[in-house]
């Protein structure tokens, strides 16, 4: 598990582990720093002559930086994959020559030139030419952005193996805005950022060393990806502060030879907050000219800003309201500042009212979105875009898709994806989220009849409106591999890919991914696909399913189980389960209404219990208990059922993993290792807390006997202490029987009889990992030592609840009827060392 075994080793042990450790000379480690960018050479040498007539040179046209960085991108992939170094041209030479150029400077060199009249801004064509008796293979496109995206194309079919002879490739982008949203604070946190600290800011001000941020603008551009909103949402206003401004164009500098333009998330406040002004009504011919002269301000530093991005009136930030004004009102004031350097503001649609009277049947915060912009529809500026979550509520381990996208006709939208995990395991667990977002784009609203999907709305296409888009909040971090978790990084690499082509399937994007990550061995390619596409749905399953959401701590780190957590307070995240059963009714005949903000082709689906999907079903219906399901099941078995498989899938995760062993790098194998690891104990977790919860409120039980009976487990208070106290765990259900023991000061230890027959087996040690404290946990048999480890882990909580709650596997332990096994606990500042159970499994039953 995520725990550091610290068991001592002999000499000779430990010479054995060194030598073996040593990367092998046929491959180095790999950190994932490259993510899918490694370039590794490629050995096969059937596939090696698929690339034979690819030219040795390369001639850029032009002194676009965003060029000569496609160059060098080239040249580096050239000599990495095909061990081969391109010969950088001045004037066309006599061999055969890659070009890069934009249209306008390819048609300088090749006047008679036909390009493509499809095709868009940022969009690409690689295409043999003759020029004489002389080859070449033009990489162009309407501006410089389209040359990078170009060569990124070719490199991009190198690695993944496939044929470029005769060829003639034309794309073109689905929407202008394709953008990663950072939450990042100017003290250097992430809101909700899982790997580490900002990338951008540390200690008030800008990094010194932006390295970093130029790696980022490489990985952003490879995918297609050519905006960064660089701060948070949740803005401070000093990001916009003169003094600081100078740094924020160093930020733009390091992005912009990758085509990357950076946005800054703004507090619509700002003018009274500096201090400057007594108002931010926008409104006020005060606060208009303040605007303007800040936008002419930042124009000084960073004159290609590609705009603002604004959250108002939403979970205590100040907007408009405060002054009887609307959203629109709002954003136009920004966007006519912005206008006369081509900028635009990203307004989001995410407000809501946080402080919603629960015992109000007809309050309902998904119909928030609705309510506050469809009535606006046409009344904001062309260069303001409404940027739409996903879902109604907060990026839930399932919603539907918001009705918002099918009523507005005359306004931009994009979409909002959340590519950082919050909701969804924060990186602690794979959670694959392609599949997720397809059936949101792929969803018809029937905005303009039948066959009118998200995607075609949210890129403009429908209703023919200027701008469009696909913005995911991304926060990646200065860990090595960006995201916390390596699989964590097929979420970015899936947004930019479906950024640009919505159609594709997430299989598609998947294999894509995986080969280029992890390489093409089909054993590998195969496995860690089907784990990928089945991670979301296992998710859902050991979480919240049937529509009631993620059943966690939403006024806290939304990370473990806390299943009343969102009732009976003003955040509006409700399932409503009660003694008899469970979900919200948004029907219009009796519900909130909410099904009625969909186009009537889509209500009549929802508003039926009959026709709703049972993946839907408690979002849009409160069902008793008994309702039986199209799979015949009760709710609550399928409850349970749903409970126990996901964990069991998620341990198939492990066994899945550890078959690819000697197949991946070994530093990399052992990173994924220890997160699936740490899954499939988290996942038992989530299992019986919500089973727990389900079975005490319900009353009904398990028909297949599981919930509330586990053989070989054994209950930390049940067994003989010292120097441990026992303690009720809050919520009841973050520990099994809602108890655990701790130590305060001194070493503790929890001592039990083994009741059984001899063999070996392995002992699951449910621990909590607080932070604050690094306690150390040692395990004997009949007074031996057998294992000790050190909870090191850095979970997001300092309690002793769901969150913290941890699995270590003590294994091939030979055990016999009446041997005494003691757990013993030394507490470490705020790590008190607690204990919930330990669990005898039958030998390598469970990995």
């Amino acid at each position: 598990m995520n725990a550091r075994n610290i068991t001592n080793r002999t000499p000779v042990h430990s010479l054995l582990i060194l030598l073996f450790s040593i990367p092998s000379a046929s491959g180095l480690a790999e950190t994932g720093y490259d993510c899918w960018l490694r370039y590794r050479p490629i050995k096969d040498k059937r596939v090696l002559k698929l690339y034979e007539g690819l030219p040795w040179s390369v001639m850029t046209l032009g002194d676009s930086e965003v060029v000569k960085a496609a160059q060098e991108e080239l040249t580096r992939a050239f000599r990495g994959m095909l061990l081969r170094t391109l010969r950088t041209e001045k004037t066309l030479p006599d061999n055969p020559c890659i070009v890069l150029g934009t249209v306008y400077d390819a048609r300088q060199l090749i006047p008679t030139l036909r390009c493509p009249s499809d095709l868009a801004m940022d969009g690409f064509w690689i295409k043999e030419v003759n020029l004489g008796r002389q080859r070449i293979l033009l990489i162009t496109g309407i501006n410089d952005r389209g040359v990078l995206y170009g060569a990124f194309a070719l490199i991009r079919l190198i690695a993944l193996h496939r044929p470029v002879a005769g060829l003639g490739l034309k794309e073109s982008p689905a929407a202008p805005i394709r953008w990663v949203n950072q939450w990042d604070n100017l003290n250097g946190t992430v809101e909700r950022g899982y790997g580490g600290p900002s990338i951008f800011f540390e200690n008030g001000t800008v990094h010194q060393d932006l390295s970093r941020v130029r790696d980022y603008g490489r990985l952003l551009a490879s995918v297609g990806i050519n905006g960064c909103t660089i701060n948070n949402v949740n803005a401070d206003w000093r990001i916009i502060s003169e003094n600081l401004l100078p740094q924020i164009a160093r930020i733009a500098d390091a992005f912009r030879p990758w085509g990357v333009r950076i946005s800054i998330a703004v507090d619509l406040s700002s003018p009274k907050a500096s201090g400057e002004l007594d108002t931010f009504d926008p409104l006020d011919q005060k606060v208009i000219d303040w605007w303007v002269r800040k936008v002419e301000q930042i124009h000084r530093f960073i004159p290609d800003l590609a705009g603002f991005v604004v959250k108002a009136d939403s979970e205590g930030r100040q907007g408009p309201s405060a002054y009887g004004r609307t959203h629109a009102d709002a954003a136009n004031m920004l966007a006519r500042a912005l206008r006369p350097y081509g900028g635009i503001v990203c307004y989001r649609a995410f407000v809501y009212d946080h402080r919603l009277d629960w015992r109000n049947l007809k309050n309902d915060r998904a119909k928030a979105a609705y309510e506050h912009f469809q009535m606006l529809d046409g009344k904001f500026d062309d260069n303001v875009i409404i940027q739409i979550k996903n879902g109604p509520i907060d990026f839930q381990v399932r919603e539907p898709a918001s009705p918002l996208f099918g009523a507005l006709e005359r306004t931009n939208q994009a979409i909002e994806l959340q590519i950082t995990q919050e909701y969804m395991g924060q990186a602690r667990h794979m959670v694959f989220l392609v599949p997720m977002w397809k059936e949101v784009l792929d969803f018809d609203t029937h905005a303009n009849g039948p066959g009118t999907p998200v995607k075609a709305l949210v890129a403009g296409k429908t209703f023919k409106r200027p701008l469009g888009g696909f913005i995911g909040v991304a926060n990646v971090g200065m860990d090595t591999n960006w995201c916390g978790h390596h699989m964590s990084q097929a979420n970015l690499y899936g947004f930019g890919r479906l950024a640009w082509v919505p159609d594709l399937s997430a299989r598609q994007v998947c294999q894509e991914w995986v080969k280029l990550t992890f390489g093409h061995d089909q054993q590998v390619v195969n496995k860690v696909t089907a784990m990928n596409l089945a991670s979301w749905r296992v998710y859902e399953d050991y979480t919240g399913n049937l529509g009631m959401q993620t059943l966690t701590d939403i006024t806290g780190n939304h990370y473990g189980p806390a299943v009343e957590a969102s009732e009976r307070n003003g955040w509006g995240q409700w399932h409503r389960a009660d003694a008899q059963g469970v979900g919200m009714d948004r029907t219009i005949a009796t519900g909130t209404g909410f099904i009625g903000q969909y186009r009537p082709e889509v209500a009549k689906i929802y508003e039926s219990i009959k026709t709703c999907p049972d993946d839907l079903l408690c979002w849009m219906h409160h069902v008793p208990y008994t309702h039986r399901l199209r799979s015949g099941k009760t709710v609550i078995q399928h409850i349970y059922d749903s409970h126990y498989d996901g964990a069991q899938q998620a341990a198939g995760f492990v066994r899945a993993w550890r078959s690819l062993d000697g197949r991946i790098d070994q530093q990399r194998y052992e990173e994924v290792l220890a997160r699936l690891q740490y899954q499939a104990g988290h996942a038992i977790v989530w299992r019986d807390a919500v089973c727990s919860w389900f079975h005490k409120t319900s009353g009904i039980p398990d028909r297949k006997g599981r919930v509330g009976h586990y053989p070989g487990r054994v209950e930390a208070e049940s067994m003989q202490l010292d120097g441990y106290r026992v303690i009720n765990v809050r919520p009841w259900e973050a520990a099994s029987g809602g108890k655990a023991i701790c130590a305060d000061q001194r070493p503790g230890t929890a001592t039990f009889k083994y009741l059984g027959p001899a063999g070996y087996y392995d002992l699951a040690v449910q621990y909590f990992d607080q932070n604050g404290g690094t306690a150390i946990f040692q395990c004997y048999l009949q007074g031996q030592l057998v294992d000790r480890w050190s909870a090191d882990d850095t979970l997001p909580t300092r309690g002793i609840n769901s969150h913290s709650s941890t699995r270590y596997l003590v294994t091939g332990v030979l055990l016999r009827d009446g041997d005494c096994i003691a757990i013993q606990g030394t507490p470490d500042a705020n790590d008190q060392a607690a204990l919930d159970y330990v669990e005898i499994l039958p030998h390598n039953s469970w990995p």
